[in-house]
């Protein structure tokens, strides 16, 4: 009997350096995974909205995403301003923002349009001020209809994936969609506004981002939403990649093309005084008798082929020669490069408003996009500023305004097809026939060019009872339409109706 006792005890001494070694090796698997912490800066502020004045809390930081497991998997920057003495967190909304890229950070609609801060641009078109750079409070903000939630997704603005993890694990359009819904809903949690109306508002890809995030927060979470604010939208990327057997972007493109070449005088305004007038047109001869010549390709007769060039021509200021030559096919990079050539000057991408000089005139592309040049200073000097000197956030880390860092990106499950979210959206708002939607188009954006747009959300095949919980906006300047101080208060304007329309009961 006492041999067995001590064979038990030499068995239990043997086994307490395993135990000791397990406890060591969890003890140091939680420091891992509480390297990553939550890092929030809050300050007080003051605004003046419509002649209104209130006080809100700005929360400038990053949120740590983690596993059911704890493993940190990303830090996510973020700024969250919430206006304070509100009586009810259940009657007021919440919006996400975020812009698109992929690759961008939410400085766009941050500091441009709907923050309670906003850069300052030359004159009220919104051309390029020269430096040094600075904000001013933004009269048109909407933090008096709705708190505001501003998200850089991972490797955007000062988010970055956690140590350990791949880049691979967030940059694709089904693993943003993931992480950024998972954000949304540890934000909505841990503020305890899951009662409170919410809204997304998203610009070019994070339009994509939001009709996939709809789905996501619906249809994985629960979480219903109220509305989705579209600014320049692209939801059918078919829509906009001009390949070889794709001319549906050559159709779609046309009046932006023609927009284009009236605001520069390249039209002849006797014949188009007004440019609704001219886009009326334009989109009748692109369903119409463009569309028909694209589609019958080789079978056009020469003659039919000079008269469809002469009337592209005419509508593009691109001679009818150039026009034949790209078999009736004006993609947009020699659009942009070839409507001044005569004059060495190209114009914009993002807003076709805007003009730039290349060294070589001749070339085939333009060597910089002249609308994004002009905004790409001021932003990011800007927010640099704001984020240390207002919010009080302050981080070593280089903020991403608009990085090659997330690529390649995944489209995994679009693969050997287009990406098309419109189909997405069309689902939800059949699952919550409560759920509105604004497009905000801006007539100048070679982007995401409005008639595409339009084509897309016709073609989403809307329960006819639904339809009218569609809205569609437009404006005289391109993809950022809030640059322009006309459109920015005529956003707001669009923004306040659509509210009320989507929170109406």
């Amino acid at each position: 009997m006492r041999d067995i006792t001590k064979l038990v005890a030499s068995v239990l001494v043997l086994a307490l350096p395993t135990f000791a070694l397990q406890d060591e090796t969890a003890a140091k698997t939680k420091e891992e995974k509480d390297k990553e912490k939550d890092e929030i800066i809050s300050s007080s502020h003051e605004a003046t909205i419509d002649g209104v004045a209130f006080s809100y809390l700005a929360r400038a930081g990053t949120l740590v995403l983690r596993e059911e497991d704890g493993t940190a998997k990303a830090s996510i920057f973020h700024v969250a301003y919430t206006r304070n003495e509100v009586a009810s967190l259940a009657e007021r909304p919440v919006t996400f923002c975020f812009n698109g890229g992929p690759g961008s950070s939410s400085v766009w609609l941050h500091m441009g349009t709907f923050g309670p801060k906003r850069v300052r641009m030359d004159g009220p078109e919104g051309w390029a001020p020269a430096p040094p750079y600075d904000v001013v409070p933004n009269e048109h903000s909407l933090l008096d209809l709705t708190d505001l939630v501003f998200i850089d997704p991972p490797t955007t603005g000062y988010s970055r994936p956690a140590e350990g993890a791949a880049g691979s694990e967030f940059h694709g359009l089904d693993q943003d969609t993931k992480w950024v819904a998972e954000f949304i809903r540890l934000w909505t949690t841990r503020e305890g506004r899951w009662a409170s109306p919410k809204f997304l508002a998203g610009e070019s890809y994070g339009t994509t981002r939001a009709a996939a995030l709809a789905g996501e927060l619906q249809g994985r979470h629960g979480m219903y939403l109220n509305g989705l604010v579209l600014v320049s939208s692209i939801l059918n990327f078919g829509t906009a990649r001009f390949d070889a057997g794709n001319d549906l972007p050559y159709i779609l493109f046309l009046p932006t093309y023609a927009a284009t070449a009236w605001y520069h005088g390249k039209l002849d305004r006797e014949d188009f005084p007004e440019l609704a007038t001219l886009l009326d047109e334009v989109e009748a001869f692109a369903l119409g008798d463009y569309a028909r010549a694209l589609f019958e390709g080789d079978r056009l007769e020469a003659e039919q082929v000079s008269e469809i060039a002469a009337r592209v021509a005419r509508y593009t200021g691109i001679s009818a020669e150039y026009v034949e030559r790209t078999n009736l096919r004006v993609q947009i990079q020699r659009f942009v490069k070839e409507l001044r050539r005569d004059e060495r000057i190209t114009v914009g991408r993002l807003d076709s408003r805007y003009t730039g000089v290349d060294r070589d005139a001749a070339g085939e592309r333009y060597e910089f996009d002249p609308s994004y040049a002009a905004i790409h200073g001021p932003y990011t000097a800007a927010l640099n500023q704001y984020v240390r000197g207002e919010l009080l956030y302050e981080s070593d880390l280089p903020y991403e305004i608009l990085t090659g860092r997330v690529h390649p990106w995944s489209y995994a499950s679009f693969e050997n097809r287009y990406v098309d979210v419109a189909e997405t959206l069309r689902r939800e708002m059949h699952r919550n026939p409560a759920l509105h939607v604004l497009v905000a188009n801006g007539f100048y954006d070679l982007a995401t060019p409005y008639f595409a747009t339009e084509h897309t959300f016709a073609q989403l095949q809307l329960d006819p009872a639904l339809r009218a919980n569609v809205s569609m906006a437009y404006y005289e300047s391109g993809h950022m339409m809030y640059v322009r101080d006309h459109d920015r208060e005529k956003l707001k304007r669009d923004v306040a109706e659509f509210f009320a329309k989507a929170l109406a009961r």
